[in-house]
C-alpha cells in the first residue's frame, strides 16, 4: 500500500498579530486557530504554506509578504534567512524590546498566573552588534550551496566552507563571509584562515565520514581588544598544523593566545580535550568594576560582557546587601556573580555542578583577594540538602541563577524550606523561571521584575526577579 500523501494548506491574508517564542510569530486563522509563521514580523499580513498541523495550531512559514510591517527593517547581514543566528535582524530594535518585554510579561502570567504584575521597563544593549566575546565556526568540505548553485550544472566552485551548521542540518555548513556579532578583527581572523588552507591544499573537514584535517575554529576577545584563537584538529599533521597556526600568529598581533587540540572523537566539545598552546598566554583576562577574571578556552563567561556588568549590577542591587548578610549563589558557574556581591555579604557560598568552573571560581577569588566566598561542586538537586545547610549556615539571601530548564524541583522544596527572606531569581528562560515562581507564591511576593537584553537580533530575553517572603 503506498504512503498516503498529506494534503498541502495554503493560508492568505493572515495578519501576524505578535511574537512568538523560539523567533517564530503568531498569527490567526479566520476561525480563530492560532498559526506559528516563520520568516515573518509582528504586522505583516502574509500567505502562509503549512507544513505541520496540530489540534490547536498550525505551522507555517511566509511564502509571500502582501503588507509590510512598520516594524520591519532590511537585515545587515548578507546571511540572513539561511544563517540561524540572528534570526530578528529584520525586527526594528525598539520592537524586538517590547515583543521581548511582552514574552515576560506573557509568561509570568499565563505560567506563573501572576497578575497585575509591575515589570520595570526591558534594559536594552548598549551594543545592537559586535557584543559576543565568543564564536565558533566549522571547517567542511561540503558547503551549503544555494539553489542557484545547485540548479547551475555548469559551473565550478569549491565546497570547502568556514562557517556555521544550518539550523536542521548538522552535515551542512554555511560558508560565512560577514558577521556583525563579533569586534574586528574576528572577521579578519577566519577569512584569512580559510583563505591560507585553501592556498595550502589543507584538508577541510568531512562532517558525515569523520576525517579531514582542520575542523573548528574558536575566537574569543575581551573587552581591551585582545583575542584568544583555538583550533580544532582531527589528526595531528605536525608541519602543516604549525605553518597554519604560525601564519595566523603573524597576520595579527592581537591574537595574545594561540592554542590549538587534536580532536579525533566523534564529537566538537572541547571540555575533555587537552589544549596546547602555540604561542602567546593560555588565557585572557576580564575585568568588571575592580575585579579580574580569567578566561581559559574552557571557561563559561558571559558572551555579551558590557551587558552582563548590567545584569549583575541589577542583581546586587535587588539582593540589597548591608554586610552582614550569608547569601547562597546557586549554579554558580565560575563564581562571577558571587565576587560580584561579595563586598556587600558576610559570606558567599557558591554551588555549580561543574568542576572546572569552581577550580575557575576558587582561583579568580584567590587573584581578586576575596576570602568571604567558598565554592562547592555537586548536582544542585543532590547537595542542596539539610546537611549542607547545617553545615554553611541558613542563608538571608538566595541567589539563583539556573540554566535553561530552570530549578529542579527539589531546589525549590528546599528554598522553600529553609525560606530565605530574599531571593534573587536570575533566567535566561521565562518560561521555567514562570513555573519555578509558581511553586513559590505562598510563601512569597514577586516584589520586582527587571528584563534584560543580552541578545540583540534574537529572541532570547534575561529576567531578573526580586522575592521577598510574605511572612516576615
Amino acid at each position: 500500500m503506498g504512503r498516503k500523501q498529506r494534503k498541502n494548506i495554503f493560508l492568505e491574508n493572515i495578519e501576524v498579530l505578535r511574537a512568538g517564542a523560539k523567533g517564530v510569530s503568531i498569527g490567526k486563522t479566520e476561525d480563530g486557530k492560532t498559526v506559528l509563521i516563520q520568516d515573518a514580523v509582528p504586522g505583516d499580513v502574509v500567505n502562509v504554506n503549512v507544513h505541520k498541523k496540530k489540534s490547536s495550531y498550525l505551522e507555517g512559514k511566509a511564502t509571500e509578504i502582501l503588507k509590510k510591517s512598520p516594524y520591519r527593517v532590511e537585515p545587515k547581514c548578507i546571511h540572513f534567512g539561511v544563517c540561524g543566528g540572528c534570526k530578528w535582524q529584520n525586527l526594528d530594535y525598539a520592537a524586538q524590546l517590547q515583543f521581548k518585554q511582552d514574552e515576560v510579561a506573557n509568561n509570568l502570567l499565563r505560567i506563573g498566573g501572576f497578575q497585575d504584575l509591575e515589570i520595570t521597563p526591558i534594559l536594552g544593549s548598549q551594543q545592537e552588534y559586535y557584543y559576543r566575546n565568543k564564536l565558533e565556526y566549522t571547517f567542511s568540505n561540503s558547503r551549503w550551496l544555494t539553489l542557484e548553485e545547485i540548479r547551475d550544472t555548469e559551473a565550478s566552485y569549491t565546497r570547502d566552507a568556514l562557517g556555521f551548521h544550518i539550523p536542521g542540518q548538522w552535515s551542512k555548513v554555511l560558508d560565512i563571509q560577514e558577521c556583525h556579532l563579533q569586534e574586528e578583527p574576528s572577521n579578519a581572523i577566519r577569512l584569512e584562515a580559510k583563505r591560507y588552507a585553501i592556498e595550502k591544499g589543507l584538508d577541510f573537514y568531512d562532517l558525515k565520514n569523520q576525517d579531514g584535517f582542520l575542523r573548528t575554529l574558536m575566537i574569543r576577545s575581551n573587552q581591551k581588544g585582545e583575542f584568544m584563537v583555538l583550533v580544532q584538529f582531527f589528526r595531528e599533521e605536525e608541519e602543516n598544523r604549525i605553518a597554519f597556526l604560525q601564519n595566523l600568529k603573524d597576520k595579527f598581533p592581537q591574537i595574545v593566545s594561540l592554542l590549538y587540540a587534536i580532536n579525533p572523537k566523534g564529537n566538537d566539545s572541547i571540555y575533555d580535550l587537552d589544549i596546547q598552546l602555540f604561542a602567546g598566554e593560555d588565557h585572557l583576562m576580564e575585568e568588571m568594576e575592580d575585579l579580574k577574571f580569567k578566561i581559559g578556552p574552557k571557561s563559561f563567561y558571559q558572551t555579551n560582557p558590557k551587558q552582563a556588568y548590567e545584569l549583575y549590577k541589577i542583581t546586587r542591587d535587588f539582593a540589597d546587601l548591608s554586610g552582614d548578610e550569608l547569601v547562597y549563589d546557586l549554579y554558580t558557574g565560575t563564581g562571577t556573580i558571587a565576587q560580584f556581591v561579595s563586598k556587600k555579604a558576610r559570606k558567599v557560598v557558591g554551588v555549580e555542578a561543574v568542576q572546572e568552573a569552581i577550580d575557575a571560581a576558587n582561583a579568580n577569588a584567590e587573584r581578586n583577594g576575596i576570602t568571604n566566598c567558598t565554592f562547592y561542586c555537586g548536582d544542585m538537586k543532590d547537595i542542596f540538602d539539610d546537611a549542607f545547610i547545617e553545615a554553611n549556615g541558613t542563608p538571608d539571601v538566595i541567589i539563583t541563577d539556573p540554566p535553561r530548564d530552570g530549578m529542579h524541583k527539589n531546589v525549590v522544596e528546599n528554598i522553600l524550606k529553609i525560606n530565605p527572606k530574599r531571593v534573587v531569581y536570575v533566567s535566561c528562560n521565562s518560561a521555567t523561571q514562570a513555573r519555578d515562581l509558581e511553586l513559590m507564591k505562598a510563601q512569597y511576593k514577586i516584589v520586582k521584575t527587571q528584563p534584560v537584553d543580552m541578545f540583540p537580533q534574537t529572541h532570547h530575553v534575561e529576567n531578573v526577579v526580586l522575592l521577598e517572603r510574605i511572612n516576615n
